[in-house]
């Protein structure tokens, strides 16, 4: 089970997201008020809180929103998890669509400190059910594609 630490939003593109403490899920376009929200596969972006604190632990200096992240959460390796993944946050469901994001032009952490640990650590949702998400809330798997062998 994983814990809300953040929500995230930027109000426009190429800004530093902020921390909104709470947000409206909005089924089929992300989170209300964010820049990258929209009717497309990454409507709302997951990081793993341990991993930040890995990367703050070698110097990365960064707050919560900094690496783009809408969901800043404790208790989940991301990355690990399969396209697929069904997520629950009280009403909200979330499906993740995509893990990593290639970065054509290195951000403003990845220049300031030689990495960015979110290319390879954050993930992608769809929303596919609405309501409103806090920190604080617990984030829970519900499914799990099967592999087929």
């Amino acid at each position: 089970m994983g814990k809300v630490i953040a929500v995230c939003i930027s109000r426009e593109k190429g800004t530093a997201k902020e921390n909104v403490h709470h947000g409206k899920f909005i089924e089929n376009f992300g989170i209300e008020g964010d820049a990258h929200a929209g009717n497309w596969h990454r409507q709302v972006s997951l990081l793993s809180y341990e991993r930040v604190q890995e990367f703050n632990a070698r110097g990365g200096n960064v707050k919560d929103g900094d690496f783009g992240e809408n969901l800043l959460v404790s208790g989940y390796d991301f990355k690990s998890l399969p396209v697929g993944t069904i997520f629950q946050c009280g009403d909200v469901v979330l499906e993740l669509t995509q893990i990593g994001k290639k970065c054509h032009q290195h951000c403003e952490i990845f220049h300031r400190v030689g990495d960015c640990i979110m290319p390879r650590e954050g993930v992608f949702t769809r929303v596919l059910h609405g309501g409103e998400i806090k920190e604080g809330d617990e984030l829970v798997i519900t499914s799990q594609p099967v592999e087929i062998k």
